[in-house]
């Protein structure tokens, strides 16, 4: 049996290639996933270790708020200029170096526009000279309280030079510096992890960085000779107390790295998620082969259970089959997604700013994942045609090999067994009972839903095929084909089942996001009471922000009725981390926002007095006249009195503090400003005037509240673009089934192609006939992907009713597009396929067993 199943697939090997190169393409996903994680996780290793190698011990004060990878740059505690005298008195230190290094240094560069950074940092620091790991590459080191230096990645991005002056944002407004040196670092790097450092002299570093004078971020230690780092660590813990984080260098170096590997481990599960997808996809092709397969050799496998093959070797053999495809395939996957993972990482690499790459390496992980993936899909996949061929019997071998279609009724009944527990796992998940497995739940929903919906195929495609068929029925080909694309209605289903899935996929995001935008652009448009917002685009996680004295300059301008400066930060009240929020206008509240008092006074703001919503009052048990503790990203805890209650919206914060509060706030300066013009004003004649108030600030730019609302929504298009980019891969392996599926159905029918040959049938017309059957499928399937897609969306909308997204929105106009695209793509799949039924030599077709 073993040669005999070798010959076989040898004898098949063209049949079994599209298939296996659709587990080629899910297995390389998995790979490159974990070979690009890897890759960067080593690098950012590095990164670190570099970065803290000269430094033994570090010390620095425990965060006021502990801020989230996510949620943007961790606000240091500063360290007073005492603990650096205490800790330089420490026994077994040679050198103890107070450092000033924090995000939030925004170089403006020669065109006028801030220097902008997608992930890395933007560090300014105080200058603490030369060493083995940093060194000058041009002028010399600040000394005068309006010069700085920068690093050579952030000089060239900017296009400046030593001796130009430079304009600098911080957590002051612009000022103004003379670049008077450039520095890098050893091995010639440019930057250090793509990071942007703008280094000042220690005072001007403390006040622009920190907000305070004789203070610092971190105090940096060396040992004497004879001292190990672990050793002088503990005695300068007892030194400082418990109030500072001391570690060793390659701690510090280690926990910096970790932060950055949990964002790295929460793209890579988002990179599994699509290769799941693709290999569900993979799946539906692999079952079609094997089963058109073992239809056509029916009576090569009753003759083999004539000759004393068992059951059991008739399934072995075909699972035989699977495993060779399987692992042929992994390693091929596996190959290819080393290649593309090395890419991947090249690629974040140079986004990143110059980040150096440690050396490509496969991880255990990647080599696993591979065979792990592409063995089980395969063997899965074929199990199912493995079970029928082991049911044939021995006097099959004398009969006609063609076999006749089975009843829709276990399928039928299956499909909608399987399609309701998609549906009541979809119901628990998005109706918040899924007791904290919400994600498990949905994406379990949506398996089940997809299986079901393509186990409900057959029962729906002869009479939905025939329709769709009947475009192309005014010619003897379009006929043909019509009646071809329907006569077996499971393999069409599955088939169509493949492309269902990633076009399913596509449209249900489109409708959420469509949805989400349209709901909240209603919403703003009905709620913002101003015509002019200041705003700018958040690239990174800090948010641009803009000077505060231009409020008071634009409530100064003719036709301005009421102007309003947002400020955000994330806090702890009474011991909650929240959002909060502090308005330099706290009747803007009211007057702008459309916010409705509940209970109290909100319509003016004491310095010890603060708002909440009315759903964040409830929920922490607060109402007017409760005292609250809340405490900054800077600065003690403070105590406020609640002085009033409003209607919570989904366009109000949940706290809002008193503009005094900002000054400790991570960024005391306000990202976000709304103008509201009197009545019968032009936005044309005030916003060109507030457009130059903004000279300095050029993080932000001023736009009326439709552009505004327009450029905030603008992020989810992006995010929708991303989504259709990786589920582009699971739509090739749906194409790659039609494909296979034609292929496989012309080999099938050689006498019948040869006969239709023999009696008049052109060559031009066989081609017809052929492509019109794979349009049909293709269609068939998108018109499948489109309904299931909406439905799921539809749900989805639903579900977020209470949080703000209303309005359902449907996109015609894509799906109007998909289809057509679905159309072309069945097309292109019948070139190869009607090729080469129409070169089939009609006698020796006819001839054909």
């Amino acid at each position: 049996m073993f040669r005999a199943t070798l010959k076989s697939l040898l004898a098949r090997k063209v049949r079994l290639l599209l298939s296996g190169l659709a587990v080629v393409l899910g297995v390389m996903f998995v790979s490159g996933a974990f070979v690009l994680t890897d890759t960067l996780g080593r690098s950012f290793d590095a990164v670190f270790a570099d970065g803290f190698s000269e430094v033994d011990v570090n010390v620095a004060a425990k965060p006021k708020i502990a801020v989230k990878e996510a949620e943007g740059e961790q606000v240091a505690a500063p360290v007073p200029t005492s603990v650096l005298d205490r800790v330089k008195a420490v026994p077994g230190v040679a050198e103890a170096k107070g450092v000033v290094n924090a995000d939030g240094a925004r170089l403006i560069g020669s065109n006028g526009k801030v220097v902008t950074s997608f992930g890395p940092p933007q560090i300014g620091e105080n200058w603490l000279g030369e060493s083995d790991l940093v060194q000058l590459r041009e002028g010399r080191a600040p000394q005068a309280d309006d010069e700085i230096v920068v690093n050579v990645a952030l000089a060239n991005a900017a296009k400046v030079k030593v001796g130009h002056r430079v304009g600098v944002l911080t957590l002051a407004p612009k000022k103004e510096f003379t670049l008077v040196g450039v520095f890098g670092y050893s091995g010639g790097r440019d930057s250090m992890g793509g990071v942007n450092e703008v280094a000042f002299t220690t005072p001007v570093a403390q006040q622009l960085m920190l907000g305070k004078p004789d203070a610092f971020s971190s105090v940096t230690v060396q040992a004497a000779d004879g001292t190990t780092p672990e050793t002088l660590r503990d005695e300068v813990a007892r030194t400082v107390g418990g109030d500072y984080e001391v570690k060793t260098g390659k701690q510090v170096a280690a926990d910096a790295s970790a932060g950055l590997k949990e964002g790295l481990a929460f793209f890579n599960k988002i990179l599994l998620g699509f290769a799941a997808v693709a290999l569900l996809v993979g799946t539906f092709l692999i079952l079609n082969t094997f089963s058109i397969i073992v239809a056509q050799r029916t009576r090569e496998l009753a003759l083999m259970r004539a000759v004393g093959a068992s059951r059991r070797q008739i399934i072995g053999a075909v699972v035989l089959e699977a495993i060779a495809v399987g692992l042929i395939a992994s390693v091929f996957g596996l190959a290819a997604g080393i290649g593309i993972g090395a890419l991947l990482a090249w690629a974040f690499g140079n986004l990143a700013g110059g980040l150096t790459l440690a050396g490509i390496g496969v991880p255990a992980a990647a080599v696993i994942g591979a065979f792990s993936v592409g063995l089980v899909i395969t063997v899965v996949a074929a199990l199912l045609p493995a079970l029928r061929a082991s049911r044939i019997p021995p006097i099959a071998a004398m009969q006609d090999v063609a076999t006749p279609d089975r009843p829709l009724t276990r399928i039928t009944v299956a499909g909608t067994l399987v399609t309701a527990v998609g549906a009541a796992l979809l119901f628990l998940g998005l109706s918040g009972n899924a007791r904290g497995n919400t994600l498990t739940t949905i994406l379990g929903g949506v398996l089940f839903a997809f299986i079901g919906v393509a186990l409900l195929t057959p029962l729906i495609s002869r009479p939905v095929v025939s329709l769709l068929g009947a475009i192309f029925a005014w010619s003897v080909p379009g006929k043909l084909g019509r009646l071809n694309s329907g006569r077996n209605p499971r393999r069409t289903a599955i088939t169509a089942a493949a492309l269902m899935v990633g076009i399913a996929l596509v449209t249900g995001v489109t409708v959420i996001l469509d949805s989400a935008k349209g709901s909240i652009s209603a919403l703003a448009k009905d709620t913002i009471k101003a015509e002019l917002v200041i705003a700018g685009v958040q690239g990174g996680p800090r948010p641009p922000s803009f000077d505060p004295a231009v409020l008071d300059k634009a409530t100064a301008l003719p036709g301005v009725q009421l102007v309003d400066g947002e400020y955000g930060d994330m806090a702890v009240v009474n011991g909650q981390r929240t959002w909060v929020a502090a308005s330099s206008n706290i009747a803007a509240l009211e007057r702008i926002f459309g916010a409705k008092p509940t209970a109290g006074d909100i319509s003016r703001l004491g310095p010890d007095q603060m708002l909440f919503s009315s759903d964040t009052a409830k929920s922490r048990g607060v109402s007017v006249g409760s005292t609250v503790t809340v405490q900054l990203s800077r600065g003690e805890a403070r105590t406020y009195t609640v002085s009033g209650i409003y209607e919570s919206s989904q366009l109000t914060n949940p706290v809002v503090l008193p503009p005094q509060a900002a000054r400790d706030f991570a960024i005391p300066q306000p990202i976000q400003g709304f103008v509201q013009l009197a009545p019968d004003t032009r936005v044309a004649d005030v916003q060109p005037q507030v457009e130059r108030l903004l000279a300095d600030s050029p993080e932000v730019s001023v736009a009326d509240r439709d552009a505004f609302i327009k450029q905030q929504t603008g992020s989810l298009d992006g995010l929708l673009q991303m989504i259709q980019i990786l589920l582009a891969l699971a739509i090739v392996i749906a194409v790659l089934g039609i494909v296979n599926t034609l292929a496989l159905s012309v080999l099938e029918r050689t006498r019948e192609l040869g006969l239709l040959r023999a009696i008049g049938l052109r060559r031009a017309q066989t081609m017809r006939m052929v492509t019109v059957e794979a349009v049909v499928i293709s269609v068939f399937g998108a018109l499948l992907g489109v309904a299931v897609g909406s439905g799921l969306g539809a749900a989805v909308v639903r579900a977020l009713k209470d949080e703000g997204i209303k309005d359902l929105i449907l996109p015609w106009g894509q799906m109007g597009v998909m289809l057509g695209l679905a159309a072309i793509v069945g097309v292109v799949a019948a070139v190869l396929p009607a090729i080469r039924a129409a070169r089939i030599n009609v006698l020796g077709a006819i001839a054909h067993e």
